[in-house]
């Protein structure tokens, strides 16, 4: 099939618009300062006051499931409600004073500088109980790209009950804990910190990390694979080098890098440079090999309730106790009137089931196993004719 000229510009510029969204920018561009004069009051989730807050970063700017940076500031008496996200998980961030965190259900006073994660499915609130406004910021990433939603509970969490030790997952980031991993460093003064790692996450959010490194000292150069990340300058001043280029930040900024980019950090201020890094797996590949299987079927129309049904019934079931099973789907061909708009290839199979497993082994594992023995019959016993195909899976994506 040939393509016009104009097809393939446009397809080249989605491509760069959703795999590289501003990798083209120069490095001065990417770094965003927070600007108060640019915040807006929110009620935020039916809190217990406004919160003022700009988003930084946002959904389109990246091209794994990073959903937003928003910072800013929380007043004496501000807050966010309680509520749910059953498709996104966030991360409050504390970076001055100290507030009252609520996790499903359980509220308990928390000092900056901490990070609270809002894992998927849970609730959370914030109050900020103070005299001091609050530094804050707060991150999500989806599960699905561009995707976010919010179920409120309309309850400030004004006087709740305080729990005197948080029984909900957060970090602090302190010298304490602070350990050396991950990075190469180029100086040993140079500390990191592992905050929360891939396992406290459901969605592609991998990790939360802390570099702090001293006046006059820098890190190597690191390249992302297989993920994206982004950081917020906590506190200091330097500069940062991205595929040699070179730009300042200084505290309050943020910018996102991308994969197969490398970075280093400098220190060229006279205070700690502490930076927070957010990594976010890019899952563009596979990480382990994958088969799919399509068998196609001529389904007579007097059996094709009972073919569905037995799909659902039998079928998978018996799939779903099978070692490396990764999932399946039962398709039924469009009506001919749609197929006829749409100008497909005609074809007498009706109904294609595809089987996924890990391996090419498991699958064939499946296909000894006994309850192969049962599912097969019951799907051959009620079509005319059937045939099937293997694939070697080379790319994913499910939204």
């Amino acid at each position: 099939m040939k393509l016009s000229l104009n097809a393939l510009c446009a397809i080249f510029i989605l491509a760069v618009f959703f795999t590289s969204p501003v990798s083209a920018q120069e490095l001065d561009d990417r770094i965003v300062h927070q600007d108060p004069a640019n915040y807006r009051e929110s009620p935020a989730h039916f809190g217990a006051g406004p919160i003022h807050y700009t988003e930084m970063i946002g959904r389109r700017e990246m091209a794994t499931n990073f959903l937003y940076l928003h910072a800013g500031q929380i007043p004496a008496g501000g807050g966010i409600g309680h509520h749910f996200h059953h498709s996104i998980e966030e991360m409050y961030v504390l970076l001055s004073g100290e507030a009252e965190f609520t996790v499903n259900g359980h509220t308990s006073v928390l000092k900056a500088p901490v990070v609270v994660p809002n894992k998927l499915g849970s609730s959370h609130a914030l109050v900020n109980t103070s005299d001091e406004p609050l530094r804050w910021m707060n991150f999500a990433v989806s599960e699905v790209k561009a995707k976010g939603d919010a179920f409120d509970l309309v309850d400030s969490r004004v006087d709740a009950k305080l729990d005197p030790v948080p029984v909900f997952v957060y970090g602090q980031l302190d010298k304490k804990s602070r350990r050396r991993a991950v990075f190469e460093q180029s100086d040993e003064n140079v500390e990191y910190q592992r905050i929360l790692g891939p396992e406290v996450f459901s969605t592609s959010w991998n990790h939360v990390d802390q570099i702090v490194i001293p006046r006059g000292d820098s890190t190597d150069s690191r390249r992302l694979e297989g993920m994206e990340e982004v950081y917020y300058v906590m506190e200091g001043s330097g500069s940062v080098t991205i595929d040699g280029e070179t730009a300042s930040v200084e505290m309050d900024d943020a910018f996102p890098v991308f994969v197969d980019e490398t970075i280093s950090f400098a220190n060229t201020g006279t205070a700690d440079l502490k930076v927070l890094v957010i990594g976010i797996r890019h899952e563009t590949k596979l990480q382990s090999p994958a088969i799919v299987l399509q068998m196609d079927f001529v389904v007579p129309e007097e059996n094709q309730a009972a073919f569905e049904e037995m799909y659902h019934s039998i079928y998978v079931p018996a799939m779903k106790v099978q070692e490396g099973y990764l999932g399946s789907k039962l398709l039924r061909l469009y009506p001919q009137e749609v197929a006829d708009r749409i100008k497909a290839i005609p074809t007498e199979f009706n109904y294609q089931i595809q089987i996924s497993y890990d391996t090419e082994e498991n699958r064939r594992s499946w296909e000894l196993s006994p309850e192969h023995d049962i599912a097969w019959p019951a799907a051959t016993s009620l079509v005319d004719e059937f045939k099937w195909r293997g694939y070697e899976v080379q790319g994913s994506n499910t939204n």
